[in-house]
């Protein structure tokens, strides 16, 4: 079964890579009143992107600029799996980013490039994949780094036993499902043609299946010396010993304090410059700890006051980017009311988003409107959001049989039109939403209830279905298939419990059936446009990133796809 999904994230966390750890919606302190005009207007143009270079790189803190050639930056505290495709928390995922590379990266446009395949060859019929890699690979022990390694890691991911998140069964691999629920000892479609070259043959065309069948790889001499299929029990000791090939190895791990590494002299593009790299963990305020000069990189909530900060510190660099996550409302769709899809989109004309942005993030966000970010090459701005409409969604909701009630609140067959809104406690950002979101929506006469819990206490609802609305974000999305296949009817998502469109279920599979990117950004624009007409959410806004790095600091690259990760190889002191 695959392991289910939640994608979100937390605005004043550090956002720092693609696998950056998922928690909801949050932020700022501001307070927002819903438009009069009944018009869907951005009264705040958006912050550009746009790079800063700092103004006074000597008046860095002293505490950074006695730290040598270590870098440190600030991670919240992962959970201890630091082995790639068994991890469940993203921060984990950031980890083990520093020391896994993967065959197949992904770069700041959403295309492939390589990293520890030197190339790769795709058959004409899409069905076979070959990927060479590079010369005298090695782990970071010094052990050679074959394709039997990688052949060993997509085999482990189609144990029975298998715990983690990677779902190969998306590329379906030829002989995969018979190894993982028959009696097969082995995958029919695995060839390891040398040492330095692998095929693989897969049973039909999937255009992700280049990143996932190339992607990190566990050393099959350490992680497969007590394999037996059917008991990856063994593994979970091995978590905290993590072996790998990236520009730095693990040296330690002080919960609650830091994870340090040192650098790899086997990285096969030349070890780094920079002798220690540290992510601190402590608990504490990130902006404070830039500030003293404790963290050489920080991200920060990105906002007007958040960039004047960083502005007024001559040894910032400052990076503002677009991240190719989204944030939305997910209905319930398994509820009554929300199986009509007028309704749904009613709820989206009846909430005035471009106020709740405006109001949030001061011009540090934009109003979404496909479930894609503009950094991606499937994004079109040729769907229109819906506006900010609440006599066209008072009319859905009359055509739908919702009729006005005595107290103002539309009622059916003798129930209210009352929504449970799930929100976590303590969150300004929520606040925000919520106050607006329930003006709005009592002036078309719905009864918006807001339920506060824990952030645990909110997945185990949402979980059982208690829920009918609930705000999210997604992780940043090397690929746009992220960002809808928890739409497909085949997903176990519990986020959009309920939704089923076969249209949009052919238009998602089309969308990864062919390689070729032009034609997959056809078909996602095409999925986008049945979205309107069936919407499985309210999309809210693109997220922005602020990073500051301190400018003793060269060679940090973020971008929207892959946050930091593949510059840390690129690190070097400025003396």
């Amino acid at each position: 079964m695959k392991a289910r999904k939640y994608y979100f994230i937390l605005f004043t966390a550090l956002i720092l890579f693609l696998t950056a750890c998922n928690t909801e919606m949050g932020g700022g302190e501001e307070s927002a009143a819903a438009g009069s005009d009944g018009e869907d207007t951005q009264s705040v143009d958006v912050v550009e992107d746009t790079k800063i270079e700092a103004s006074d790189p000597a008046s860095s803190p002293e505490l950074a600029l006695n730290r040598g050639n270590t870098v440190v930056v600030g991670l919240q505290e992962p959970g201890g799996v630091f082995t790639p495709h068994f991890n469940t928390s993203g921060y984990d995922g950031n980890v083990q980013s520093v020391m896994f590379p993967p065959l197949v990266d992904i770069d700041e446009s959403g295309e492939p490039y390589p990293r520890l395949a030197e190339s790769w060859e795709i058959s004409d019929d899409g069905l076979t994949y070959t990927y060479h890699l590079r010369e005298n690979l090695k782990f970071d022990d010094g052990s050679d780094l074959t394709a039997h390694d990688v052949a060993f890691t997509i085999t482990l991911l189609h144990d029975p036993s298998y715990p983690g998140s990677t779902d190969i069964t998306e590329a379906n691999v030829v002989g995969g499902l018979d190894y993982k629920e028959g009696d097969a000892e082995e995958i029919d479609g695995i060839t390891v043609i040398d040492d330095q070259t692998i095929e693989i043959q897969v049973e039909e065309p999937n255009a992700r299946s280049l990143t996932m069948l190339g992607g990190e790889v566990l050393s099959e001499s350490y992680y497969g010396a007590d394999y037996s299929k059917g008991n990856l029990d063994y593994i979970n000791d091995l978590h905290l010993k993590p072996l790998g090939a990236g520009p730095f190895k693990f040296e330690a791990y002080n919960p609650g304090e830091e994870i340090r590494f040192i650098s790899n002299e086997f990285y096969y593009n030349g070890e780094p410059e920079v002798d220690t790299f540290i992510y601190r963990t402590s608990e504490g305020d990130s902006q404070q700890f830039f500030q003293t000069g404790e963290l050489d990189y920080s991200a920060f909530p990105a906002d007007q006051d958040n960039f004047e900060l960083l502005q007024s510190l001559g040894y910032a660099n400052i990076d503002l980017y677009t991240s190719s996550n989204y944030s939305y409302v997910a209905f319930n769709h398994e509820s009554e009311i929300f199986q009509d899809p007028n309704v749904r989109i009613a709820f989206n004309l009846g909430l005035d988003r471009q106020a709740y942005i405006d109001a949030r993030f001061q011009g540090f966000a934009e109003l979404a409107n496909v479930p894609v970010a503009p950094v991606s090459w499937a994004y079109t701005d040729e769907i229109e959001p819906f506006p900010y409409d609440p006599e066209e969604a008072k009319r859905l909701l009359e055509e739908a049989g919702w009729k006005e009630g005595s107290d103002g609140i539309r009622e059916k067959d003798g129930e209210k039109l009352r929504v449970y809104f799930f929100t976590t406690d303590g969150s300004g950002g929520n606040d925000i939403f919520v106050t607006l979101a329930q003006e709005n929506y009592r002036e078309i006469g719905i009864d918006l209830q807001i339920e506060q819990m824990d952030f645990n206490a909110l997945l185990s609802r949402v979980d059982n279905g208690d829920h009918d609305l609930v705000s999210f974000s997604t992780t940043m999305q090397p690929d746009p298939h992220i960002g809808v296949e928890a739409f497909h009817s085949k997903h176990t998502s519990n986020t959009f419990r309920g939704y089923e469109n076969p249209e949009v279920d052919e238009l998602i599979d089309a969308a990864v059936a062919v390689s070729d990117i032009n034609e997959r950004a056809e078909a996602y624009h095409e999925l986008y446009a049945k979205l309107q007409e069936d919407p499985p959410m309210i999309l809210l806004n693109y997220n922005k990133v602020l990073a500051g790095t301190n400018a003793r600091v060269e060679g940090f690259e973020p971008n929207g796809i892959r946050g930091i990760s593949p510059s840390l190889e690129n690190l070097r002191i400025v003396e």
